[in-house]
């Protein structure tokens, strides 16, 4: 049996699932491939408290913990600390909070980072 792919989601790929925009068949496909195989999903831990208040916001603090706890089911944390920092802040590399992804996501041995701009799915993060 082959071992599964390990993929790190941006937040922004769960947010299109709440809100019904243009990526959505694509996002949901994504996370139904960490579901079911045959992905192992991380997010990157900074995102869940921006998830959080956005549900929080939307609706209430009960139900963000549920929308939490229901990722949880099927999606690991990948660790951010001033390690993931201090490296993000040291690669060459435009946008801060994707700098701290891509650094999560070699952290977490994630083969890719998927985003939805454009559904970008950047080259293996073996380059980095």
């Amino acid at each position: 049996m082959a071992a599964e792919l390990s993929i790190l989601i941006d937040l922004n790929i769960i947010l299109v699932l709440q809100k019904r925009e243009p990526f959505y068949e694509d996002s949901a496909q994504v996370l139904a491939g960490v579901e079911t195989g045959p992905f192992t999903g991380y997010l990157a831990a900074h995102s869940m408290n921006t998830f959080f208040i956005l549900i929080q916001k939307d609706q209430s603090a009960s139900a963000a913990r549920t929308a939490i706890t229901e990722l949880l089911q099927f999606l690991k944390i990948a660790p951010v600390n001033q390690n993931s920092i201090d490296q993000a802040l040291n690669l060459d590399y435009p946008d801060f909070d994707n700098a701290v992804k891509i650094i999560c996501s070699l952290q977490c041995k994630a083969e890719y980072l998927i985003t939805p701009a454009t559904f970008l799915i950047t080259p293996p993060l073996s380059r980095f």
